[in-house]
């Protein structure tokens, strides 16, 4: 199964909720993010932020 998280610029919320979702899922679902507007970044915020819970996202694209 496939779930996408999709936001305008894909650069923090989508980002968040894709690490997030892998962290929790990522054995059972295929899990992107994507953004009608993609920025080709991710946010240093949303990096710093995940990383705070143990989560690793610099390595996702947008």
């Amino acid at each position: 199964m496939n779930i996408l998280f999709l936001c305008v610029g894909n650069s923090a919320r989508s980002q968040i909720a894709e690490g997030l979702a892998k962290e929790m899922f990522s054995k059972k679902f295929n899990i992107e993010s994507a953004g009608s507007r993609s920025s080709g970044f991710v946010h240093s915020g949303a990096i710093k932020t995940m990383n705070e819970i143990g989560i690793d996202i610099s390595s996702q694209t947008s």
